[in-house]
């Protein structure tokens, strides 16, 4: 049996669907269409006439329909009333339906899809006017660095939305006009790789075919490479006559422009098209190492006095790189600074390098130093290794300095009678150091020659008769001392003569001092010497006295006087070694016009630590001497010599006997 539900809802459903639900018509309207109006587009499935109701319009939602179509309610003809643009509004979803005057609906709803056909109307547009782009010197060819947008209102996926780039124009065109590589479809650039083909050459010959006149082949003449310049711009197949870019790298600093075409239709004839603007900058990479202006420089001479801090040169360095950043240099020593005498000093971006010197130079230790010095980018490079360039010689020599020589006093002074015959020692100029080099004495300024130098000497004597001098008068002469292996060193001093009033009798000879006694080897004790004795004027506190030498050579020579005080003066030895004996030193005082001679008389010596005098013991009576001792000793050991002689030659014969007697001749021993 029938449930009673399933007749009622069969009752229901045609009186809820009076006609059959209608398919969704779609409808294509041409874009910007140019023809009369209105335009028909379909025939609606409407029912037939005999049906009552009014033709209703209407969007999806059910709202009334404001817009450019209509339904023909005579004909059922869906119609448009205006040109559609595609770019404002793509499709329109519209339902038509029948209804009687209360709203009912008799028929419907007819769902129709008008989709308006797209034309070729937008112009493609780059996102940018004008891209500025920085390329990289290292930038490796065939590998974009840039990827241009442009964008297309037609629609998606069509002919008029099919985009395609090209290189217009490049200013300039050197190194090559085809530098870059436009990838049309992705709008990729990148540089043109080496080999990438510009022209295929074609010429022909009318000579005969497979002859030498008929052979071509192709020379590049222009443009020729620069000089200096890196590599060919292009390369020219001498048999080919292919014409390919070359390996010219970038020129940093170098600004290119670049004029590109985007256009739809896949690029076809009829697109529309735009253009913008790249403007390349050529960016510089740390490629180049930094060079000396010089690789090497002549030899400097420093003093080995030279104080430390001193410049001793000034060394400049270049970059070919442009970014300041690359032009940084750092400096070193590489070679031939072990001990650290030199040092440099710089400012990173100057290219200006100052070698001073840190420490004093010695000649003994280094006549001469061979400096390596070495210039390095302070950023990382990414170009070749530093060439021979990178590294400058500086050769310094040292100059030896010698000190002047010096005397053993900065002046001198005698005093001497007007009545002095030629020939009479004064004194002897020495060096204060008797281990310095030898000395070349010589005087200055002796205007009326009364005296003379030894050259080697220094002994100044009384060269003539002192004619015209007169008591109390002085004579100055300057006396000159160059170093014998040195000429140029030298040193001098005054000597200043005294004229004394000549005796008018003979100078008496005083009594011989008493004796005294000194050190040698010398040490630092001398004797003191004091005025006349019998001089009244001398306990009356008149003098002063001068002190001097007498003319003895050997005395000028052995010893030295210098003066305490207006009554005494102190003797030592002038040498550092003087013959251990007893000497009488002659010494000359004088006071005005008075001149007396004091024999001093010294005994020179060998001391013990305590500078007490060692003297040497004579020999004691009945001691033998050490010659007999000697003799003595020898004799002993000639006698216990002879001995052991006998001795043994006495055991060597008693052996022998024994080893010749007969076997049989030996006692046997008695049995027990």
């Amino acid at each position: 049996m029938v449930p009673a539900w399933l007749c009622l809802l069969c009752l229901f459903i045609p009186q809820a669907f009076p006609g059959a639900q209608p398919a969704e018509v779609y409808v294509d309207v041409p874009e910007n269409y140019g023809g009369n109006f209105p335009l028909y587009l379909t025939k609606l499935p409407l029912p037939r006439k005999e049906t009552e109701g009014q033709i209703v319009l209407s969007g999806d939602s059910g709202v009334a329909a404001e817009g450019p179509f209509a339904v023909d309610p005579q004909s059922g003809f869906l119609l448009v009333t205006r040109a559609l643009d595609r770019e404002e509004q793509a499709e329109y979803q519209l339902q038509v339906t029948l209804e009687t005057e209360d709203g009912r609906v008799l028929w419907g709803p007819q769902h129709v899809l008008v989709h308006v056909k797209d034309e070729n109307d937008q112009v493609p547009h780059f996102s940018q006017a004008i891209y500025k782009v920085q390329l990289s010197q290292g930038t490796r060819p065939g590998v974009p660095f840039f990827f241009l947008e442009a964008s297309d209102g037609d629609a998606p996926g069509t002919a008029n939305s099919d985009l395609r780039f090209h290189i217009l124009n490049q200013a300039p065109s050197q190194p090559s006009a085809d530098m870059f590589r436009l990838e049309p479809q992705l709008g990729a650039l990148a540089l043109s790789p080496e080999g990438t083909k510009v022209a295929k050459l074609s010429v022909e010959d009318a000579d005969a075919p497979g002859s030498p006149n008929s052979h071509i082949v192709y020379r590049l003449l222009s443009p020729e490479p620069e000089e200096g310049a890196e590599g060919k711009a292009f390369e020219l197949d001498s048999t080919l006559g292919s014409v390919t870019l070359g390996d010219a790298p970038l020129q940093a600093g170098q600004n290119i422009l670049l004029q590109v075409l985007v256009i739809d239709l896949g690029g076809a004839e009829g697109g529309l098209s735009s253009t913008c603007e790249i403007a390349v900058t050529i960016t510089d990479i740390n490629d180049h190492a930094p060079e000396f202006t010089t690789s090497q420089i002549e030899p400097l001479s420093l003093p080995e006095d030279t104080e430390p801090g001193t410049l001793v040169t000034t060394l400049m360095a270049t970059d070919a790189d442009l970014e300041p950043a690359f032009r940084l240099m750092d400096f070193a020593i590489e070679a031939g600074d072990v001990e650290g005498n030199f040092g440099l000093d710089w400012e990173p971006d100057s290219g200006r390098v100052q070698l001073r010197l840190l420490k004093n130079l010695s000649y003994e230790a280094a006549p001469s130093h061979k400096l390596v010095v070495v210039v390095r980018s302070v950023a990382e490079p990414v170009g070749p290794d530093p060439g021979p360039g990178a590294t400058v010689t500086v050769t310094v020599l040292v100059q030896r300095v010698v000190p002047p020589p010096q005397l053993d006093q900065e002046s001198y002074e005698a005093s001497v009678p007007v009545s002095t015959p030629a020939g009479s020692l004064l004194l002897t100029i020495r060096p204060s150091d008797p281990m310095s080099n030898p000395l070349r004495f010589s005087l200055v300024n002796d205007s009326e020659g009364w005296l003379c130098i030894e050259e080697v000497s220094g002994e100044v004597h009384i060269a003539r008769a002192l004619q015209g001098a007169q008591p109390g008068d002085m004579y100055t002469v300057l006396v000159e001392a160059q170093d014998a292996d040195e000429p140029m060193l030298s040193t001098s001093a005054t000597l200043v003569i005294h004229f004394l009033k000549a005796p008018s009798a003979p100078t008496p000879t005083l009594a011989p001092e008493p004796s005294r006694h000194l050190c040698t080897p010398r040490q630092d004790r001398g004797v003191v010497v004091g005025g006349p004795r019998g001089d009244p004027d001398l306990a009356g506190g008149h003098g002063p006295y001068s002190f001097a030498l007498g003319p003895n050579p050997t005395a000028q020579r052995d010893w030295r006087l210098r003066a305490l005080n207006g009554s005494h003066a102190y003797l030592t030895l002038g040498l550092h070694w003087v013959e251990p004996r007893e000497h009488v030193v002659p010494i000359v005082v004088s006071r005005h016009d008075w001149v007396w001679q004091i024999q001093v008389r010294v005994i020179v010596c060998r001391c013990n630590v305590e500078g007490q005098c060692m003297r040497k013991v004579g020999r004691m009576k009945g001691m033998p001497t050490k010659l007999s001792a000697v003799g003595i000793l020898v004799g002993t050991l000639i006698a216990i010599g002879i001995f052991l002689i006998l001795v043994f030659t006495h055991l060597t014969l008693a052996r022998k006997k024994d080893l010749d007697q007969p076997v049989d001749s030996v006692p046997l021993k008695a049995a027990l």
